[in-house]
Parts: C-alpha cells; sequence; structure tokens
C-alpha cells in the first residue's frame, strides 16, 4: 500500500475523530463516515476523499452557521445538525458506491457519477441549512403558498441559489481535482447535482413521510416529539428524509452517467 493511502485513511480517521469531537457526528455518524471515506479512497484515491471532505467541511460549517436561528426549523425535522450513521449513508453512501464501481470496471464515468452524487448532497445541504435564514417567507414549489420555514417542499430565492452554489462548489473542485475531467464533463456534474436537489425538494414536498404530533400539534418528519410518538398524516411511510435524499443523489449520479453512456 502506497504512502497516499495510508495518509487518506489517516486523514479519514482524523476527519471522523474530529466531527465526533466537535459535534458535527454522533459515534454512529462518524463510524459510518469512515467506511464510507475508506470505500471512497479504494474506488477514487486521494482526490475523491478531499472532494467528500469538501462537502463535509462546508455542511458542516453552514449547519453550524447562526444555528440559533435555525432552531424551530431542526425542531420539524427527523435530525439535528450532529449527524448520525442513517444521515452520513443516506448522502455518502452513493458516492461510495460509484467509487467501487469505477474502481470494479476500471470506466472513469463512474467517476462523474461519483462526483455528481456529492454535488448533490452538497447541493440540498446547503439549500436547507442557508434557506431557512431567508427573509422571506418559503413557498411551496407546487401551490405557490406560504408554509413555514424547514417544510418540505418549500422554497426560497436564497434557497435555490445556496443550492446552485453548493452544486457549482463540488462541479468546480471536481475539474480541479481530477485530471481526467473536461469543462463540459465538469458542468453535467453542476447540471446533475442542482437537478437532484431539485428532485429531492418535489419528492420531499409531495409523497415523502409526514407526521404531527399528538401533544403539540406541530408537523414534524420525527418519530417521536413532547416525549410521544408521532401520528403519521401523509406521504409513504417508508419514504423518510434519509430515503429521499438517497433516491436524489442516487439520481444525480445516473444523470451524467445515462449522458456519457
Amino acid at each position: 500500500m502506497g504512502i497516499e493511502f495510508i495518509l487518506s485513511f489517516i486523514g479519514i480517521v482524523a476527519g471522523a475523530a474530529a466531527g465526533w469531537k466537535l459535534k458535527f457526528l454522533t459515534a454512529s455518524g462518524a463510524g459510518m463516515a469512515f467506511l464510507v471515506g475508506s470505500l471512497i479512497v479504494l474506488g477514487s484515491n486521494i482526490q475523491g476523499l478531499m472532494l467528500l471532505f469538501l462537502f463535509f467541511i462546508t455542511s458542516s460549517l453552514f449547519s453550524a452557521f447562526r444555528k440559533e436561528e435555525k432552531a424551530g426549523v431542526e425542531e420539524k425535522l427527523a435530525k439535528s445538525s450532529t449527524r448520525d450513521w442513517e444521515q452520513v449513508a443516506a448522502n455518502g453512501g452513493v458516492p461510495a458506491l460509484f467509487a467501487i464501481l469505477a474502481l470494479w470496471t476500471g470506466d472513469a464515468m463512474w467517476i462523474l457519477g461519483f462526483a455528481a452524487s456529492i454535488a448533490a448532497a452538497n447541493s440540498d445541504t446547503w439549500a436547507s441549512e442557508i434557506g431557512p435564514l431567508s427573509k422571506e417567507t418559503p413557498r411551496h414549489f407546487l401551490t405557490l403558498s406560504k408554509v413555514e420555514r424547514g417544510t418540505s417542499g418549500g422554497v426560497s430565492i436564497i434557497g435555490t441559489g445556496a443550492s446552485a452554489g453548493g452544486a457549482l462548489l463540488i462541479g468546480g473542485a471536481s475539474l480541479l481535482l481530477f485530471p481526467g475531467i473536461s469543462i463540459g464533463e465538469a458542468a453535467v456534474i453542476v447540471a446533475a447535482g442542482f437537478l437532484g436537489s431539485v428532485f429531492d425538494t418535489v419528492i420531499g414536498g409531495t409523497i415523502q413521510s409526514r407526521s404531527v404530533c399528538p401533544e403539540c400539534g406541530l408537523e414534524t418528519e420525527a418519530r417521536a416529539h413532547c416525549g410521544s410518538a408521532t401520528v403519521h398524516t401523509g406521504g409513504i411511510p417508508w419514504m423518510t428524509n434519509e430515503m429521499v435524499n438517497f433516491l436524489s443523489c442516487l439520481l444525480a449520479g445516473m444523470l451524467p452517467v445515462l449522458f456519457f453512456w
């Protein structure tokens, strides 16, 4: 094993430990981050790990940015800004899969899918973390009616701009990190990442599972609130936020693969 791989695995351990220490990750989240990072290194070398770190660092910083102003939004969500293994797997599992496919087939096309899936995860995370800070009230993408901040399917100008910026960052970084990626391919990565985030919004606002707290009446994605189990009110029960994230990353990753097939 070369020095590059040794340094990469040291970086994975250090990154997972730092994420846990800084409360960006739970203990289970740190363990899953190590697994995902290891698979990505095997399939896409240190460049892929750097792309993953870029997503993790920027998304974690935006999660912590003006956190007190987003307290009400977090209450509606199933998870807090401290990511557990399910959240890490939902956003990192698909990139790991594409990285392993690149290793198995030897086809660089899967690297495009790998980068696009991370672009989708970054795009959606930036929108979710920056959008709630908008001074304007978000509107549901389907009905255009005003909705509370944090409501699945809600969009705002600043959130949409953040979504595009998140995809653009990963596309630009892919162009710099992977010598074989052209400007045109990087543009497809950006477009696929943004479309993945759009898909996340559409699914989140239509068929994602919705529940309500029987104690306070809050509509939330969480399974429990106010010490009681929430009551399912709509959507597909198994279509959780993690499943929506997983599917949006998968769709985004497949778009450049199919485009350049």
